[in-house]
């Protein structure tokens, strides 16, 4: 039976987005510091968010800390507060909270929360992140949306919070890019069949397969189509073709098409 879907505020399609907040020198991704420039200059953000050890939301895109920061191993095996210490590379910047995120924009963009769980199959091992996201936006008051590659999850925030617009992060599911996930999974994933079930308001799809007919015929039965990740005003064009909005990071985007 399908779930209703929360619309998508236009918030989110009314300005271009920041991938992973307006990262750049001196600004980590996922950091205070994007997330701020991001307000400042106007646009939409989107971060990235695992669970703590102790199941607090944490604003971090990879499992593990090495990338990012000097540390080792692994977001799930630290708890809220050691995480908060650990500096990130090159800036004043710590790994900060979903909470604290929240606190500085509050409301002044649309924020696009992409949650990451530990399922790397994309089968139904959730349930950890999806309530401690819920638990940090409580009281909030500004335009939030949530997404996931992962219908599971998806599923678990419209358990969860029905009324909060939802959407599902999508691609061709090349098993190149995917090595933990089943060829079974990875065909059934591409051809977006969960869309209506999950009570799905938009879909974030790879800009390299936007002219894929699932997604025109989405696009046409009402969902709005954002996209990742626009590296140059080049693609950015050739994207607007295909999708509502843009989420980009590397070069300084122009305003949404009115």
């Amino acid at each position: 039976m399908s779930r209703s879907a929360p619309a998508l505020p236009a918030a989110f399609l009314d300005r271009p987005i920041a991938h992973r907040a307006f990262h750049g020198a001196g600004r980590p991704e996922n950091s205070l510091s994007a997330v701020r420039a991001a307000v400042e200059a106007g646009f939409g953000i989107e971060i990235d968010v695992r669970a703590s050890q102790d199941g607090e939301a944490m604003v971090i895109h990879d499992a593990g800390l090495e990338r990012l920061t000097l540390e080792r191993g692994l977001v799930s095996s630290r708890d809220a507060a050691a995480l908060q210490e650990i500096s990130l590379i090159g800036s004043a910047d710590t790994i900060p909270t979903l909470g604290e995120v929240l606190d500085l924009v509050a409301g002044r963009a649309p924020l696009l929360i992409e949650l990451k769980g530990h399922d790397y199959g994309l089968g139904p091992n959730v349930g950890v992140v999806e309530p401690a996201v819920i638990r940090a936006l409580e009281g909030y008051d500004g335009p939030v949306a949530v997404m996931s590659f992962n219908p599971h999850s998806v599923s678990e925030m419209a358990r969860l919070a029905p009324d909060l617009p939802r959407g599902l992060v999508t691609c061709d599911f090349d098993p190149e890019d995917w090595p933990d996930l089943s060829p079974r999974t990875a065909a059934r994933l591409r051809e977006i069949p969960d869309y209506d079930n999950l009570g799905a308001s938009f879909i974030s799809h790879d800009a390299r397969d936007l002219d894929r007919t699932r997604v025109a015929d989405l696009r046409a039965l009402g969902a709005k189509v954002l996209c990742w990740t626009i590296t140059s005003p080049e693609e950015e064009a050739a994207a607007r073709r295909f999708a509502d909005n843009v989420t980009f990071e590397g070069y300084l985007p122009g305003p949404a098409p009115a």
